[in-house]
Order: structure tokens, then sequence, then C-alpha cells
């Protein structure tokens, strides 16, 4: 039976009924037998097999009543169990009270009936052997990995069982070691983490990880809630069993070893569950991660030496925020120093993961991230690091552009032409975008750092005025990478930049044909259905803001977009209106320059 694939209705009723009703059946069949006429011999055999089984539940609820505290799912799925076999010992028992030979026939009762009712007592005194064993070890032989009846089909839930009734009642050293024999367990597959949850795993380990005075408690809590945390349910479980306070407290006063492995698990549940995204930036966590991802960061620098209180700004209202960060950073400072360069660099890149994931798609912690003056922090680190933290760093602030270019307030407070952040971010996303200029050696990807940059600078499309032409440069250049990923970004960017919401579109269609942006473009037509796409809706830009353009009359612009693609056209009913508007507009220009 697979236990995990729904709760058993018993689950419903109260733990003290469900403990009392099979020691009152015990008595009622005793009872019976005491009364039995017929099957005298196979009725006293159950009354044997009753009387053994009614030792055992009175004594586990003898130890319940001393227990500081119980894990029920076990319990319940047992002393459940039990009673359905209770019932069903009480009723063939009562049948067997009358010498009557037709009351025997007509009752059906056989010996093939006793044979059953003793496999199934035995099982139940198995089960119950077995959840004695697990309760009343006193805590000091670890974990017990039996396998009980009840679970016989499925011994995955009889660990799970162990190990999560272990978490409650064996000393910390013992929690360590199940805890890890968790982790690899929701390691192995999705049907093992669901039968972990589905179990009752998540109030405990989360217990666990509150184990301040154990580093290696925390770590194997945060690794096993980690795994199991690996889609929008799972995570949002433990978000709704008041985990995040939890995790972002542990995070803030944990040495850096913890620290890595919590921070891991605020990524990932940030990426795979809005609602626990938002949960971590309500509990401030933003903050204490721009701290860290912050920190050594300015050092050495003369020209950029700030303390870290002016890298993370905090207004009046965030009191509280501010306590926090900077007592865990006065607290940890000292001894961060003193801690492998490793270590370090994996946690500020863990760091810039976790704020990626929370900005990802988040308008407001995208705003919180800029309001800490995080934008500085990346671009300083996007700069001088190479590798995963200066993408999960670039990433983030594509993040926090895609959000500003959907929202003009962030997009004047984030990146108005005189911020030294917005100035700074801008820089880095040039260089970026240069590096390897438009690149011939496919040896070399540069795409996965190029891309982003390359959206970045288009998500800013509106912020950038008619003066600033060294924005256009590089991305006409990039049209033509060996990538065609790369050629169809440059060319979704500066569609951007073209695009009529634009309302220095003019301007930069002019630009952009300065820079001899139509050839490449006109080589992207003979790209896959997503580059023809783009190629042509820029195309049409041009052709619209500056259709008496002499470079779109040499590049026998009119002509291509006559003869463009009918299936891609016709499937993109805004890409037909655009392209006739264009036609019309070189039509018009054609119309007036030829006699």
């Amino acid at each position: 039976m697979d236990f995990a694939a729904g709760e058993d209705p018993q689950q419903q009723q109260p733990i003290e009924h469900i403990l009392s009703f099979p020691i009152i059946l015990s008595d009622r069949i005793r009872q019976a037998v005491d009364e039995s006429k017929s099957y005298k011999l196979e009725c006293t055999e159950v009354g044997k097999l009753v009387d053994r089984l009614s030792q055992m539940l009175r004594s586990f609820v003898r130890f319940t009543n001393t227990a500081p505290s119980l894990y029920d799912r076990p319990v319940r799925r047992v002393f459940t169990d039990v009673t359905r076999t209770l019932k069903r010992a009480l009723v063939l028992v009562r049948k067997c009270r009358r010498r009557s030979v037709f009351l025997r026939v007509v009752t059906i009762v056989g010996a093939a009936d006793f044979r059953k009712l003793f496999n199934l007592l035995d099982a139940s005194i198995g089960d119950m052997k077995w959840l004695l064993s697990i309760f009343d070890t006193g805590g000091d032989f670890g974990v017990v990995l039996s396998l009980p009846p009840i679970a016989s089909n499925d011994p995955i839930l009889a660990w799970v069982w162990s190990y999560i009734s272990s978490l409650y009642l064996c000393p910390l050293n013992v929690k360590i070691e199940v805890a890890n024999g968790l982790c690899s367990l929701a390691h192995d597959n999705d049907r093992n983490k669901k039968i972990i949850v589905a179990e009752g795993g998540i109030p405990p380990l989360l217990k666990l990880l509150k184990e301040d005075t154990s580093p290696e408690a925390q770590i194997t809590a945060s690794n096993t809630l980690f795994n199991l945390a690996n889609n929008q349910d799972r995570a949002r479980l433990i978000t709704n069993e008041l985990g995040v306070p939890i995790i972002v407290q542990s995070f803030q006063k944990s040495p850096i070893r913890v620290q890595i492995s919590i921070v891991k698990l605020i990524s990932r549940m940030a990426e795979n569950d809005e609602v626990s995204q938002e949960a971590f930036a309500r509990e401030n966590v933003i903050r204490p991660l721009v701290t860290l991802l912050s920190f050594e960061t300015f050092v050495g620098n003369d020209s950029q030496k700030q303390s870290i209180h002016s890298i993370v700004q905090f207004n009046k209202q965030d009191t509280r925020n501010y306590t926090s960060s900077s007592s865990m950073w006065s607290i940890n400072r000292k001894e961060r120093q003193n801690e492998p360069s490793e270590l370090k660099l994996e946690l500020k890149t863990n760091c810039a993961k976790a704020l990626w994931m929370l900005a990802r798609g988040n308008l407001a912690n995208s705003r919180i991230i800029t309001d800490t003056k995080g934008l500085l922090c990346l671009a300083k680190i996007i700069e001088t690091e190479k590798g995963e933290l200066q993408i999960n760093c670039l990433m983030n602030v594509m993040e926090i552009t895609a959000a500003a270019e959907s929202n003009p307030d962030l997009r004047r407070a984030a990146f108005k032409t005189n911020s030294p952040a917005a100035k700074a971010v801008i820089d880095q996303l040039l260089r970026l975008i240069h590096d390897s200029d438009s690149g011939s050696d496919s040896d070399s990807d540069d795409s996965p750092i190029k891309i982003p940059a390359i959206r970045a600078i288009g998500y800013l499309a509106r912020t950038f005025p008619a003066r600033e032409t060294r924005i256009i440069g590089p991305l006409v250049k990039q049209l033509g990478h060996w990538n065609p990923d790369v050629g169809t970004e440059s060319a979704m960017a500066l569609g951007k930049f073209a695009c009529p919401e634009n309302f220095l579109c003019t301007e930069h269609s002019k630009t952009i044909i300065e820079f001899d942006g139509v050839m490449p473009l006109m080589r992207l037509l003979r790209g896959s259905e997503k580059t023809k796409y783009h190629a042509l809706v820029l195309l049409c830009y041009l052709a619209m803001n500056v259709g008496n353009s002499e470079a779109l009359v040499h590049a026998r612009v009119l002509t291509a977009l006559e003869g463009a693609d009918k299936g891609i056209v016709g499937q993109h009913s805004e890409l037909k209106d655009l392209v006739v508007q264009a036609i019309y507009h070189l039509n018009m220009y054609h119309a007036a320059v030829v006699p």
C-alpha cells in the first residue's frame, strides 16, 4: 500500500481516541472469548493473541503519558490497523457464543476464518513490537531500521517513520545521523521526498536547524530541507510550517559554513515558490545577503573604499533591519577574516544566487536591493570576479533591469543618469558586451555572459538619452556574433530602442543605421524562426522611423520586406501589421525621390 498517496480518515481523529479504542476492543474480545460455546479451542487462541496485543497497547499508552512529545504518524497508522483487526476478531468470536449447529452453518464460521484472523493478529503484534522498539529505546541506541508488517510492501515508509521519530526522541548526535539518513533518502528520488513530507518530516528538521550550538546539526538540517524543497509544493510547505523566520534567524547568526548551506536553501525556496520568495523578503533577508555579498568587495580600492554601512543604506523605518545586520556583521567580522578564501567565495557566490532568485520576477524585492545600494556592489563584483559569482551577479542585474523596464518609478529611482550605481552597472554591462568583440571563435563561448548583459541594456532602453550613442554601437556589433543567439538578443535589445513606445525611437534608429546595423540585420533574416522574427521587427521599426535612409535603399530592405517569410508573418498578426506599415513608409520615400 502506498501510504504517501493519501490520508487515512482516522488521521483526523483525536490521538486520545485512537489510543484508547483498541484497548476497549481487546477487553470486549476477552469477554466474548469467555462466553464462546463453539470453536472453543480457536477462540482461546484468539484470546491469548489479543491478551498479548493488549499488553503492548497498554505499555505504549503508558509510554505516551510520560513522553515529552509524540510523533503520531506511525502511531495513528498502526493503531488504526490494530483497531481494524480487533473489530474483525470481536465479530468472529461473538459468532461462537451459541452451540447450535444451525447457527454455526448460517453464520458461516469456519477454520479458515480463524486462520486469517491469527495471521492478522500476528501482524498487529509485529507492528506493535516495532512501534514500541522505535519509541521506547530511550534514545540511546540510535535509530531502529526494522521492517514492520504494516510497511512490508514499502520499506522506505518504515525507515522514514523511524528516522522522524528519532528526530523527536534521540540525543543530538543521533539526530544528526538521522537527518543525514533523511537527506540521503530525499536525494534519491521524488517519491521519497513526498513520503518524508507527508509523514511530517519538516517540523523536526526546522527544529534541528535552530540548534545553534551545533553547526553540524544546522548544516545537516538545511541540506535535507534543500533536497526536499525542489518543487513549489514542498517549498511552500516549509514556508507554511513557519520555516522562513527560523531559516532567516539561523542564517544571520551562524558561522560561515552553516550560512553557505542555509543560503542555498533560501535560494532554492525562492526559486521554486513565489510565496516563499515574498516571505523571505518580509523577514528582511535581502539586506543581510547584500551585506555578506559586499564583504571585502571594496577593500584595497582607494577610489571606492567604503564601510559596510555606506554600502548598505537603511531608511529610518528600517531600524530593526539595521540592528540585526549590524549585529551580525560585528559578531562575525573578525572570524570571517580568518576563514579560507574558498569558503568566502562560496558564500558570496551563493548569496548572489539567492539575491537573483529573490529578485526574479519580483518588483518589490528588486526595489529593496536597489535601496540597499546593492547595485553598486553587484557592479563591482561583475568588474572584479569571474565564473559563477560574476554570472550570478549579472543575472541579478538583469532581473532588476527587467523590473525597472515595467516600472517607471523604479527606473527613475535606480537608473537615473547621474546615479553612480547606475553608471557603474551600465559601464560593466557595456564592458561585457565589448569583450571579445563580435567574436568569431566558437571555441570560447562568451554567450552566457553576453546574453544577459545585452538583455539588461535592452530593458533600460528608455533611460538612455539620444546623445548616449556609446550604448548603440556595441549592440549593433553583436548582430554579427558567431552565435546566432547573441545576434538575436542584440536585435531584440535594439528593437526596444527603436520601437514606437520609446520617445527617442527616431534618434536611436538613426544611430543604429549610422553604426552600419542594416546589413547584419539582413543576414539575420536567414536564421531560425525566432531570429527572423526579431530581425524583421527591427527592420520594420527602422523603415518606419527613418524610411528615407539611403542605407535602407542600398540594402534593398523594401524587397526583403516584400518577400518576407509568409509563414512567420502569418503566424504573428502584429508582425504582419508592422511589415505593411514599413513597406508603406519605404514606398512613400521612393515615390518622393523618383520622378
